[in-house]
């Protein structure tokens, strides 16, 4: 099985991978402290808990955007499931043309994810990703990676709100009871969760008018589906977006 690690700043997330079939799949918190020993031993116990063993592992990929965190989970994997993994950078094929002006400055998960974009709904396309930041990313027809736009995420914004006015709560990210907020928590969660919603459609919009009305719109992130639903704009929903991107270039690279 392919064990596929999507390292992000704020979630790790891991899934394992029989042929094409996404299996077991999990989320972490991302800790800089934690040494590879932890995550090594986090791993073995969330696969315990799948009824998994290491030596289900035959194979194993990481996207990190987390430099400090990609040799730790390197080492992690070398000692507790005796593979070496493949980490997606630069000298790696993804399938992916990197238009931008310096392509070094791409995320490996903005890369991973237009790779899976790509080969499983074409293009040209929109990735919205929410996560750390809402990131937009631009596929073109060819499957080329032409650029994109980068936004606070929502969990920034929420916890900006908080920190930096002295009378507003934390807020749970839910839908309100109507635009209008008529509490301080409503007024919060309308201007968070409507708010996000309209950056979506107009940021969608933009692309859609310098990629063509054929522009596909996908979803991706721990948020996906609560923008979704208030929304025609995103039209597939792909929360493990990057793992199946991760499948994809390590087939390409072992030519399985």
């Amino acid at each position: 099985m392919l064990l596929a690690i999507d390292i992000g700043n704020t979630n790790i997330t891991l899934g394992l991978y029989e042929g094409e079939k996404l299996g077991p799949r999990w989320r972490l918190a991302t800790d800089h402290e934690r040494m590879p020993d932890e995550y090594g031993i986090a791993i073995l116990n969330l696969f315990q808990h799948s009824r998994h063993t290491a030596g289900d592992v035959s194979a194993i990929a990481i996207a990190s955007v987390v430099p400090p965190l990609t040799g730790t989970f390197v080492t992690a994997c070398r000692q507790y499931l005796d593979h070496d993994p493949l980490v997606v950078d630069a000298g790696v094929r993804t399938g992916v043309r990197v238009r931008y002006e310096d392509p070094k400055q791409v995320g490996a998960d903005r890369v991973v994810d237009a790779a899976a974009a790509h080969k499983l709904y074409g293009g040209p396309a929109c990735i919205v990703d929410f996560g750390t930041g809402t990131t937009f990313d631009a596929i073109t027809e060819e499957g080329d990676y032409l650029g994109g736009a980068i936004a606070p995420g929502i969990g920034i914004a929420a916890e900006a709100l908080f920190h930096h006015a002295a009378k507003l709560p934390r807020v749970d990210l839910v839908r309100p009871p109507a635009a209008i907020g008529r509490n301080t928590v409503h007024s919060m969660q309308s201007g968070l969760l409507f708010g996000y919603v309209g950056l979506v459609e107009g940021m969608v919009a933009r692309f859609r008018a310098e990629l063509g009305p054929k522009m596909k719109v996908i979803g991706t992130g721990g948020l996906a589906e609560v923008i979704a639903q208030e929304t025609k704009v995103i039209e597939i929903i792909a929360p493990w977006l990057t793992l199946e991107g991760l499948r994809i270039v390590y087939e390409l690279n072992s030519g399985a």
